[in-house]
């Protein structure tokens, strides 16, 4: 996979934004490598000056750090702040679930199917797209802004995270059965199942994903579940 190169415009912050997003939340550019503007530019074919600000935003955002010497890098992933993340979204996926489940919400299957057909085709950004879109569409089944708004808060480190789980699950299709779990109970009206398996579902995602980035031990674990 490459950048994608971006149809020639004068303002192009936005799209080098989202593609270097993109770049980085599926892998193709990973933690501690380098980033040069110029590269970048001729890459997505746009001028330095929007690249620049791009990683301006991007830095800010936390995806970039400074590297060593001079330059940025991307950043990485940071296990205990992973496991922070996941406390937050286990908690907003299984009310989202309860209340959705209460007010007799249908969740689209076809967003099953997006996510099982992306699993068959190893395809990391469609993955991200499908299974982002899976859960926007449960926050706002809620009915509950607030846990719309909460959620798009974080929402460039939860997709960062969720690309980096689905790196490590290419071709598993158990993360599309879950949700597809998840919509049943919310189609049946059982809202506790619903948010049960909503929130196992957030805790077979950390656990497949934290203890890989640094080793941590049994003990974080534990503490990052139950703090």
């Amino acid at each position: 996979m490459s950048l994608t190169k971006i149809p020639n415009r004068t303002d192009y912050v936005d799209e080098v934004y989202k593609s270097l997003l993109d770049a980085i939340s599926a892998g193709v550019l990973a933690p501690g490598e380098r980033i040069t503007q110029e590269d970048l530019a001729e890459k997505l074919n746009v001028s330095r000056s929007p690249v620049l600000q791009a990683l301006r935003l991007l830095k800010k955002d936390g995806l970039l750090e400074e590297g060593p010497g001079r330059g940025l890098v991307v950043a990485q992933l940071d296990p205990i702040r992973i496991g922070h993340l996941y406390q937050v979204r286990g908690s907003l996926d299984a009310l989202a679930a309860r209340l959705a489940s209460l007010r007799n919400a249908k969740i689209p299957l076809s967003l099953i199917e997006a996510g099982k057909k992306a699993s068959a085709d190893n395809d990391v950004n469609a993955l991200i797209e499908a299974d982002s879109a899976f859960h926007k569409a449960i926050y706002e089944a809620s009915g509950n802004p607030f846990i719309v708004e909460t959620a798009m808060l974080h929402w460039i480190h939860l997709r960062r995270v969720m690309g980096a789980v689905h790196q490590r699950q290419l071709g598993r299709s158990g993360i599309w059965d879950e949700h597809a779990a998840i919509v049943q109970a919310i189609h049946d009206g059982n809202s506790e199942l619903a948010a049960s398996l909503s929130e196992k579902h957030t805790d077979r995602a950390r656990e497949s994903l934290v203890p890989n980035l640094s080793g941590i031990d049994s003990q974080l674990m534990h503490r990052l579940k139950i703090s």
